[in-house]
């Protein structure tokens, strides 16, 4: 009878561990598109290797269609927007976008779909398997597609002149631990996705200039983009050098490859100014900075590669380095409002009005989205501060360290405090972020906030300065090797809250419950 315990204390202990055993879904796209600028529309097709590395077996796969939450104004986009008075405005003298021309196929075979339930949700598609994918196999997805981009009021569009091609192609959903995370796309509520391979061909008129996510893998292209961008960055205060294209084709078509990222994004004008330098990290590591800026006198954008390399250094050396072997960083539409949107190795950046300090700020917060978005691929949609608030720590040091500045404050910031020494000025600005009112709680999905003010000052004010409370207790030094151990261990791979929390108890030889217990407390932290 002992023996007979000990036989299924031993097997019921290997189970529950192959249950606890980390595991995720991976995909490799192969790609082909080509833009109509006069159009405003994409016409592509893809190819998808889909493997299974969970233990179940699954019998269909959810698609994010994403153009197709600018379709009409029934989706779940448009009803979010209209129910902030302060996004309505996006919405003015708009065009709709759409994706169209889909014809799944499984293997080789018309593949049967299924719109899902909800009809807002017109953005998400399951496509059914015709026999089960069991765990450890793959699956080959093909289907053509067309879309319509629509102007320029949430990530992807045009604008100016400008395409700004994203959340653009059919892709699967994460599916998970917790099972499928079919969302839809909505503007204040971000996302999650598959680690990937992609190899993509974007076919464009011959005169556009493009910035993907990935490596160019046109080698007179990209000579050709350094050589323009070497120039531009040696003389940044006479008439900019501008690219010419190297054939006389009406177009060309461009390569890119990229392993092991949650998306692809792309951007194309036929202004933009190229700069191009290289990024030497403290391991000897070299990689190469591209920044795209229109074509305009006096602009800050000149200086604009200085900050990008300065984020990934920065960043590199206080959270882990940066993996990648490009980084780049592309001015976004001048009629758009101050910010920024995150892809893997790419960045947008929408800042018309903005200072050097401001500009250097939002640069740095998005290639920081490098690591709390791309190289962590945390859930944004369910747990937004672990992408945002853990960013916005970060960028708020960058901040203080190269400036004594603070992107909440702005101007407001007197002089005196500006004058303070660094840790002396982090509390300061700290101590006044605290008497900010921010009620809802840290741990609030995104799409459950009330409003995108709420949004914003929770997930990334709030959470930065939940972070300072903890360095405040244990040490810069100590959050610091806590976020390395984190990075070292959770890179290209999907951690949870859970996650975060025992990765620093072990780097900090502490129990945190207290600490964590705050990311579900209501209101000020300094409320009793």
């Amino acid at each position: 009878m002992r023996k007979y315990l000990i036989i299924l204390f031993f097997c019921l202990t290997s189970t529950a561990f192959a249950q606890d055993k980390y595991w995720q879904q991976h995909v490799r796209y192969n790609i082909d598109v080509a833009l109509n600028d006069k159009e405003k529309s994409l016409k592509g097709f893809e190819t998808i290797v889909y493997k299974n590395n969970s233990p179940s077996e699954l019998n269909f796969i959810w698609f994010h269609l994403w153009p197709n939450a600018y379709k009409q104004e029934s989706t779940a986009l448009f009803q979010q927007i209209k129910s902030d008075t302060s996004r309505v405005k996006k919405l003015e003298n708009y065009t709709y976008g759409s994706i169209e021309g889909l014809n799944f196929k499984v293997n080789g075979k018309t593949a049967e779909t299924e719109a899902h339930p909800n009809p807002q949700y017109i953005d998400i598609l399951k496509v059914k398997l015709k026999s089960p994918l069991k765990p450890g196999d793959s699956v080959t997805i093909t289907t053509d597609f067309k879309v319509k981009l629509p102007s320029y009021f949430s990530r992807s569009g045009f604008a100016d002149g400008e395409f700004m091609v994203c959340q653009w192609y059919p892709k699967p959903a994460v599916f998970d631990k917790n099972g499928w995370h079919e969302f839809p796309y909505l503007d204040m509520g971000e996302f999650y996705s598959d680690y990937a391979s992609f190899n993509v061909n974007i076919t464009v008129p011959a005169d556009y200039v493009v910035g993907a996510t990935g490596v160019m893998q046109n080698a007179d292209e990209l000579a050709l983009y350094k050589s323009i961008g070497a120039k531009n960055v040696a003389n940044r205060t006479g008439e900019a050098a501008v690219y010419k294209p190297i054939s006389k084709n009406a177009t060309k078509k461009l390569n890119y490859r990229i392993d092991s990222v949650p998306d692809f994004a792309w951007f194309a004008d036929k202004n933009f100014v190229i700069q191009y330098d290289t990024v030497q990290l403290a391991s000897g590591k070299v990689i190469d900075a591209f920044n795209y800026y229109h074509n305009k006198k006096e602009t800050l954008w000149t200086n604009g590669i200085d900050y990008t390399k300065d984020a990934v250094k920065k960043y590199s050396n206080w959270i882990g380095e940066y993996e990648y072997p490009v980084v780049q960083v592309v001015e976004g539409p001048a009629n758009n409002a101050s910010g920024g949107m995150e892809y893997p190795t790419i960045t947008l950046i929408t800042s018309p009005d903005a200072k050097k300090e401001s500009l250097d700020g939002v640069i740095a917060h998005e290639i920081g989205h490098n690591w709390f978005m791309s190289m962590l691929g945390s859930n944004e949609r369910q747990h937004t501060w672990l992408d945002e608030g853990l960013n916005t720590y970060f960028q708020f040091r960058y901040e203080a360290e190269k400036y004594r500045s603070n992107s909440i404050f702005g101007d407001a910031i007197p002089a005196e405090v500006k004058a303070l020494p660094e840790k002396e000025f982090l509390a300061r600005t700290y101590s006044a972020m605290a008497s900010i009112p921010m009620k809802s709680a840290i741990e609030t999905p995104s799409d459950k906030f009330t409003s995108s003010d709420d949004y914003s000052m929770t997930s990334y004010v709030k959470t930065a300065l939940w972070l300072y409370i903890l360095e405040s207790s244990v040490g810069k030094d100590k959050i610091d090797a806590a976020f390395k151990h984190y990075f070292d261990k959770w890179k290209n791979k999907h951690p949870q809250p859970e996650d975060l929390k025992a990765s620093f108890e072990e780097s900090l030889g502490t129990n945190l419950d207290k600490y964590f217990e705050l990311l579900n407390k209501q209101g000020s932290f300094m409320e009793q």
